[in-house]
């Protein structure tokens, strides 16, 4: 039973951190799009759209109130947009997004969670992010491949892919129209419930790991980047066939 009972609580305490590190990320970039414009949803669609993306991750409504009021009061904390790349084990790569108000710190940070990992180490700017896409991601429940490209069509939208799955629809844009997407998403099917509704980077081509080593040492990379404060997103070209369903 006490080994059962470590386990849980090891369990509780990893999930309790995920929680926390999603509301800090979305603490910074609520408050970034509050301070970008008017602190206003109706008045400030950045900001409209960061709190439906909010929502759609289960952030708890006193989150974003907080960031918002705390754009409301005038608050002058800036946070500057710092990327950093890297290759992991087996040949992986990795970026890292970060916000940050001391870049010093978040390189230094960065750094040293590379340092401790196995077949870890960080590259200059660009060796890692050619090889991957800035696109825009939605996952939903719906079916009509036909009628979501006319509605993208219609809103003027730049659709790379489109496809279903066990009636989820997964629909890739450029990274410019993600917001217009969004929107021609949101009229096509009201009340639509996302799965996913993000900006991010895709891999041109994905590694696989099968070595226990590797995939010791990148689960170990992936833990330190999560606890520095300053890593905002995480992307990786990794795959591990043991680990998927």
């Amino acid at each position: 039973m006490g080994r059962a009972h470590e386990v849980r609580a090891a369990s509780m305490a990893k999930t309790a951190a995920i929680k926390s590190k999603l509301y800090s990320r979305f603490g910074k970039e609520l408050y970034i799009a509050a301070k970008s414009g008017v602190p206003d949803p109706e008045m400030n669609l950045s900001l409209k759209r960061k709190i439906a993306e909010a929502k759609q991750n289960q952030i708890p409504a006193d989150v974003i109130k907080r960031a918002i009021d705390k754009a409301k009061g005038g608050d002058d904390e800036n946070y500057d947009e710092a990327r950093y790349e890297g290759f992991g084990p087996g040949n992986s790569t990795i970026i890292v997004d970060c916000l940050t108000n001391n870049t010093n710190r978040s390189i230094t940070d960065v750094k040293t969670a590379f340092n401790k990992c196995h077949g870890a180490k960080m590259a200059g700017s660009g060796a890692v992010s050619f090889g991957y896409e800035s696109v825009g991601l939605f996952k939903f429940p719906y079916e009509d491949e036909e009628a979501m490209l006319d509605a993208m069509m219609e809103a003027d939208v730049d659709v790379q892919d489109v496809s279903v799955e066990e009636g989820i629809m997964t629909v890739k844009t450029t990274f410019a129209d993600f917001g217009k997407a969004q929107d021609a998403i949101e009229k096509l099917i009201p009340g639509v419930k996302f799965e996913t509704c993000e900006t991010t980077m895709l891999p041109n081509e994905y590694v696989e790991l099968t070595d226990e080593e590797d995939i010791n040492a990148y689960h170990k990379l992936l833990d330190l980047l999560n606890e520095v404060d300053d890593v905002n997103k995480i992307y990786t070209n990794v795959r591990i066939p043991s680990e998927e369903e």
